[in-house]
């Protein structure tokens, strides 16, 4: 492809203004004053400015969502609290071809991915309704006669929602239905690079809480940089601030939230390995392998970054992952083109990492087998293409060890599973792992304690593309907090314990005599 198939600007930005109309945000028709823009990798360039808050403006935000929690929201029932998520949901069916088109515009996802990001909102919407006529508490036998003990569940607050650019719209829906069934508000903070997203996003939850007569300000969404997100951050009525980012961005905010003794939940980095057995089924290895490390043009928190091979099979894996490499080399290019497989990179910063990582891997002895080459580099000057990069490594040396938010994967060899577990345990992160094998015995070892050390744990598929049902997090330095689906609804809520005499007596516990 050369750069004349790429889309024109303004032609990307004439669509982002047609999906947000539809969507039914109209304050982009003529903006005045605006501090910020909304950019498309796709062509590097500025789409047109938005309007973006201040702490200011993000402290009234919250101040709206509080006075609707404390006044109308938690105490209306759950499973009325659920219309507006399937309201919510229904209107993300009607409109999804206009978000996927915004997610494609702003972040440079293929098509397909961008359209399966949507259905993942709606999947959540789905699992979020269910949710609320499923809030159960439990009721424990007491030791006392005459007294019930239970358990029951209540909303938090407000809740606070900082997400990435990587994911748009799929994080903040899961975060926003649970916390919208929970009886929360939400407050949400949508990374800078976003905003037209977001826009559209709660333009349709307006238009919910409008058609089923919810409060408006059950929601609030606030666009902006740093300083609008410390705002969440230092406001002691945030009950639970969830954010999604870099480690570096959570090892600031953590201390933060808890210094105010308030909740978060981080969704942070990831360091994803698959460990390839001997008796994996290699054609399963190489299409799990491709996907999860050159998907989303590896700016997943889930890409798989390094491939732990047995030394028996480390070459012939190599040669078919590097075969299936060169493949992609033409599929490189517009997003919204069906043919395409890799769109670009989000921004410079993301290719500056990229090439320092090569250079680094390279000094450390290893071997670039395929990729790394940037596309287009004078025609299109601000957008970054690059070719999914192979690296052969000698050992695990730091810059492996470290998450290169771009699509490198490094190869290494091991001889027994104990080296493999320890290889694939060796880095900081511990979000999404793998393994490849038809061995039963090796498969439970990796799935157990001793095994990997990941939130996510996966048998014969790749690092990538978990499902809404699963609770989705990760532990270490990938900040242990747990999204989405099984129980992870208990992060939005509190609980309390409560005893109930209908006895008529007065015992104490524990055999306790007093008066």
């Amino acid at each position: 492809m050369d750069t004349s198939a790429l889309p024109d600007t303004e032609r990307l930005a004439e669509r982002a203004r047609d999906a947000l109309g539809r969507c039914g945000v109209e304050r982009l028709r003529e903006p005045v004053g605006a501090a910020g823009v909304a950019r498309t990798p796709i062509t590097g360039q500025i789409l047109f400015p938005v309007e973006f808050d201040t702490a200011a403006s993000a402290e009234r935000a919250v101040t709206a969502a509080h006075e609707a929690f404390t006044s109308q929201w938690r105490d209306t029932p759950a499973p009325v609290r659920g219309r507006l998520v399937h309201r919510l949901g229904e209107l993300l069916r009607e409109h999804k071809a206009d978000l996927a088109a915004l997610v494609t515009v702003e972040a440079g996802k293929i098509h397909s991915e961008a359209l399966g990001e949507v259905q993942e909102m709606i999947d959540i919407c789905d699992l979020a309704v269910g949710l609320s006529r499923q809030l159960y508490g439990r009721t424990m036998p007491s030791e006392r006669p005459g007294h019930r003990l239970m358990e029951t569940w209540h909303p938090l607050g407000v809740v606070g929602v900082i997400t990435a650019f990587n994911f748009p719209v799929a994080v903040w829906s899961w975060n926003t239905c649970v916390a919208l069934v929970c009886g929360d508000t939400v407050v949400w903070k949508p990374s800078e690079l976003t905003p037209l997203t977001a826009l559209a996003c709660h333009g349709l939850l307006m238009r919910a809480a409008e058609d089923v007569g919810a409060p408006a300000d059950v929601h609030r969404l606030v666009l902006g940089d740093r300083e609008v997100g410390e705002a969440l951050v230092e406001d002691g009525r945030v009950a639970l601030l969830s954010a999604t980012g870099s480690t570096a961005m959570g090892r600031a905010v953590a201390p933060r939230v808890a210094a105010r003794m308030g909740r978060y939940l981080l969704e942070l980095g990831g360091n994803n390995a698959a460990v390839v057995a001997p008796s994996a089924d290699l054609d399963l290895v190489v299409r799990g392998s491709v996907f999860a490390a050159a998907g989303t043009a590896g700016q997943r928190c889930t890409s798989l970054r390094r491939l732990i091979v047995h030394e028996d099979v480390a070459d012939e894996v190599a040669r078919r992952v590097v075969d299936a490499y060169k493949q992609l080399r033409d599929r490189i290019g517009d997003p919204f083109e069906e043919s395409t497989l890799v769109g670009p990179l989000i921004g410079e910063r993301s290719h500056t990492a990229m090439r320092a990582a090569l250079e680094r891997a390279q000094a450390d002895g290893g071997e670039v087998l395929v990729g790394g080459a940037r596309r287009w580099e004078e025609a299109a000057a601000d957008a970054y293409y690059v070719e999914p990069a192979v690296v052969r490594m000698p050992a695990q040396t730091e810059v492996v060890r470290e998450e290169t938010f771009a699509p490198v994967l490094y190869v290494l060899a091991y001889s027994t599973l104990e080296e493999a577990v320890e290889l694939h345990n060796g880095v900081p992160q511990g979000l999404s792992s793998a393994i490849f094998t038809q061995d039963q015995a090796e498969a439970e070892r990796f799935l157990s304690a001793a095994g990997s050390d990941c939130g996510i744990v996966n048998v014969n598929i790749g690092t990538s593309g978990a499902e809404i049902g699963g609770a989705f997090g990760g532990e270490k330095d990938t900040g242990g907090g747990r999204e989405s689906g099984s129980d992870s609804w208990k992060a939005y809520m509190r609980r309390a314990t409560n005893t109930v005499n209908y006895g008529g007596e007065l015992p104490l516990a524990q055999g306790v005599r007093f008066l």
